[in-house]
């Protein structure tokens, strides 16, 4: 039995209308995909994460914001024709496994649950600032400590002492800190132990669980109202804040340099990874071989412009070095004493973030279904309700093992380890482009990735940057020893330079490959382990059970 063995189109079509799974609900259109796509895109990375990465890059950050996208694009094209290929809801791991074999889609899955998961995780948890925020705003004082999570508090405790120790004054502190350690010390404790929890970053999970678990119909519904009400709150602080920008609040426009731009990668990357939610409700789209491609596109558009115009108000309207906080659209309203829109925004945050909770609520029971239905997991993932036809159980489990971290660890800690997962999908999905165009697969599509020859291109750019470098070359070998993943990043560039002159490749999915590689030279070391320990732990699960208990395992043993 081989690790790379794959299915063809035809077996995975068959396979989603056998079974329970055919039986879903085909409710979605194009207008309800973009939906559901700025949804998943302007949740938390516009309302929590954008400040975090404009207090570490400044103003230049709206740059990285069009770089990102552009990226994005990329890969959007290369997902947008895999979509109308194999139009079912495994999304990436459902790729793979038609271009690269069973192996890889394991490993694409397992990062996809990973990802899906980490993400809702940070929603319900910038979800649950917002709301302590608006109850504060109407006078209703929740218990910090039931707020947060136990690390952020007990670390700010620790600073306090220390600096009290130190013989300096508290106030020199952040605010934040100080009220994090008053919440601490405020706790009740049981054997010594503080009880603290994020009880709303739990509660909310478990509420959008069970709309997704009634069903796709309400799901949407509910998604197209939040959307339209996100979209009226951007507006509005794009409209109120342009008034209160100071442009010397842009200089300088790169206080950091170019390291400091980049740094902000894990979290402006995840403000844009919801467009590959799309393509997991495939099996519940009218017409998904037209409409999945065109969402995907329309949601980037139209995200990548708000996003920009937001960095762009919340530099100009405040100092880059305030915006290191959770909820920075409200903190810039309230630093130049317009506490009513920030009011106003606190309101419609709470309620906008709950429509990404849901998109990726929505999207992770889909992936453990299609794998399920492959006999990669266990067959319950795959059980669809004979009422609500959603996958039931797998959308329980799901509502398990986002509420409960969510309650306990804190926003950075998650930003930073969703992105590697997604990267490696990333690549693999313009990759498997490449796949699809030399084994000449790409004739099933009724969306290609427009066709550019690069047979010249990939090695001739690579020549010069590579020049560029060499004449900086003490400049190169420092790079490299701080960051050497680089060198893999050059290695693969180089192997897809020859083989692009060998096979004509297209130089649309090698550029998405490459940015995307190039972005994940930039996340750091923690992002990596954890990463890799999340692998071994799968690894471990496909071999003890996925491997024997593979449909194509299966057949190959009655063909033997």
């Amino acid at each position: 039995m081989s690790l790379f063995r794959k299915k063809t189109v035809s077996q995975i079509l068959t396979d989603a209308e056998k079974g329970e799974a055919g039986t879903m609900v085909k409710t979605l259109g194009v207008r309800d995909l973009t939906s559901f796509g700025i949804a998943a895109i302007i949740g938390a990375g516009i309302f929590s994460t954008i400040g975090l990465a404009s207090y570490n890059g400044g103003p230049a950050v709206s740059l990285l914001f069009v770089f990102t996208a552009i990226a994005c694009v990329f890969t959007a094209l290369s997902y947008a024709q895999f979509a109308s290929t194999v139009p079912v809801s495994g999304s990436a791991y459902t790729y793979a496994y038609v271009a690269f074999g069973e192996i890889f889609a394991w490993v694409i899955g397992w990062a996809l649950i990973l990802e899906y998961a980490v993400s809702n995780m940070v929603v319900a948890i910038s979800w649950s600032e917002y709301f302590t925020s608006m109850l504060a705003g109407f006078g209703i004082l929740f218990p910090k400590y039931l707020a947060i999570d136990y690390g952020s508090a007990s670390r700010a405790y620790d600073l306090v002492q220390q600096t009290t120790q130190a013989g300096k004054a508290v106030s020199t502190l952040p605010d934040n800190t100080r009220v994090l350690a008053d919440a601490f010390a405020a706790a009740p404790s049981i054997g010594g132990l503080k009880l603290i929890a994020n009880l709303p970053a739990g509660a909310v999970t478990v509420l959008i669980t069970a709309l997704v678990y009634i069903g796709i119909k309400e799901s949407r519904t509910a998604s197209n109202i939040l959307v339209i009400l996100k979209l009226a709150v951007i507006g509005l602080v794009i409209a109120v804040g342009a008034f209160y920008v100071k442009p010397a609040n842009w200089s300088p426009f790169a206080p950091n340099g170019i390291s400091g731009v980049l740094s902000g990668v894990a979290s402006v990357f995840f403000a844009f990874i919801g467009f590959d939610s799309i393509s997991t409700t495939a099996e519940e789209c009218k017409n998904p071989q037209r409409d999945l491609p065109r969402a995907m596109l329309y949601c980037l558009g139209i995200c990548t412009i708000l996003y920009v115009l937001i960095t762009l108000v919340l530099t100009g309207m405040v100092n880059y070095k305030e915006l290191g906080v959770s909820d920075p659209l409200a903190y810039v309203f309230q630093k130049v004493q317009l506490d009513f829109v920030a009011g106003v925004i606190s309101v419609s945050a709470v309620v906008a973030i709950t429509s990404a909770l849901l998109v990726y609520q929505l999207g992770q029971p889909r992936i453990w279904m299609t794998m399920s239905r492959d006999g990669l997991l266990w067959k319950r993932f795959a059980t669809i309700h004979p009422k609500f036809k959603t996958p039931s159980f797998a959308t329980i489990i799901t509502g398990i093992l986002v509420a409960v971290p969510s309650m306990f660890m804190d926003l950075k800690f998650f930003v930073d380890l969703t992105s590697v997962g997604t990267f490696f999908a990333f690549i693999l999905v313009c990759a498997g482009i490449l796949f699809l165009d030399a084994k000449g697969l790409s004739t099933q599509s009724k969306f290609k990735v427009p066709y550019v020859n690069g047979k010249y291109i990939i090695g001739l750019v690579l020549l010069v940057v590579l020049t560029e470098s060499l004449l900086n070359s003490h400049h190169l070998l420092e790079t490299l020893e701080a960051k050497p993943l680089l060198g893999v990043f050059w290695l693969v560039w180089a192997v897809l330079a020859v083989m692009g002159y060998q096979r004509n490749f297209s130089l649309l999915p090698v550029i998405g490959i490459l940015t995307n590689l190039y972005l994940m030279t930039e996340l750091g070391a923690s992002n990596w382990l954890i990463f890799v320990i999340w692998l071994v732990i799968g690894l471990v699960i496909y071999f003890s059970y996925g491997f024997r208990h593979s449909k194509l395992a299966q057949s190959e043993a009655v063909s033997a």
